[in-house]
C-alpha cells in the first residue's frame, strides 16, 4: 500500500547490503526469489540502497585508461539509414553551376564564385555578393573598416562603377536616421548627399583626434 512503511529483517538487510555492488534490476530479480519479496518494488529497492548509502560504486563515466565497449567492432548503418545516405560520386541535388544567381533577403545578387569558403576552407567555391566580387576584381579587397555602398541606391546595379567603398561609420550619416535616406533620394540630389556626409565623417573624426 502506497505510503505503508515496509519492514526487513536483519537478513534480508545483510544481503542487501552484500550485493549492494550488483546491478540494482538484477540485485532486486535475486532478492525477490530469495526471500519471496513481492511486496518490494524496484523503487522501494532501490530507495532502500541510497537511504543507507548502499552505493554500487559504479559513476557512469569513463576512466583513464579504460577501454569502451565497442573498441574494435565496427557497426554497421541501419538499413533505414544506409538508404538515405549519400553515395560516392553522387551530387547533391541543391548543387548549382558555378556563377548562379540569387537575390538574398535584403536584395542584393549573390553569385557563386571561385573562391574558398572562408569557413568551409575544403569549399573551392562559395556564393558572395556580386557586387563586392566585381568591385574587388578591379579595385582588391574592400579596406578593413569600411563597407561598398551603391551610389544610385539601385542594389541589384552591380557594375563597380555604382560603387563606392566608404568608411562603415559614414553608413548613418546616409540612411533615415539623419533623415537623408540615400537610397531613395533624388537621383540629382544623391551626389550632395554624398559629400556631405563624407564631409561631416572627416570632421567628427579630426574632433576625435582632438579629444
Amino acid at each position: 500500500m502506497k505510503g505503508a512503511r515496509i519492514i526487513y529483517s536483519a537478513t534480508e538487510l545483510a544481503w542487501i547490503e552484500a550485493n549492494r555492488r550488483t546491478v540494482r534490476s538484477k540485485a532486486h530479480a535475486l532478492f525477490i526469489a530469495k526471500f519471496n519479496r513481492q511486496d518490494v518494488s524496484l523503487a522501494n529497492y532501490i530507495g532502500l540502497c541510497k537511504r543507507n548509502s548502499w552505493l554500487t560504486g559504479r559513476t557512469g563515466r569513463f576512466h583513464a585508461g579504460q577501454v569502451s565497449w565497442n573498441k574494435g567492432k565496427k557497426i554497421g548503418a541501419h538499413p533505414n539509414s544506409a538508404a538515405t545516405q549519400f553515395q560516392k560520386g553522387q551530387t547533391p541535388p541543391n548543387r548549382v553551376p558555378l556563377w548562379t544567381e540569387r537575390v538574398d533577403q535584403d536584395g542584393y545578387i549573390e553569385m557563386k564564385v571561385p573562391l574558398s569558403n572562408p569557413f568551409v576552407p575544403r569549399q573551392k567555391t562559395r556564393f558572395m555578393h556580386k557586387h563586392r566580387y566585381l568591385w574587388e576584381q578591379e579595385n582588391g579587397p574592400v579596406p578593413e573598416g569600411h563597407a561598398l555602398k551603391s551610389l544610385d541606391g539601385d542594389r541589384t546595379n552591380c557594375a563597380p562603377s555604382n560603387w563606392d567603398a566608404i568608411p562603415r561609420a559614414m553608413l548613418p550619416r546616409l540612411n533615415n536616421r539623419h533623415g537623408r535616406d540615400f537610397d531613395q533620394a533624388n537621383p540629382a540630389i544623391k551626389p550632395t548627399i554624398m559629400a556631405v556626409a563624407k564631409l561631416e565623417h572627416v570632421v567628427s573624426e579630426a574632433r576625435k583626434g582632438q579629444s
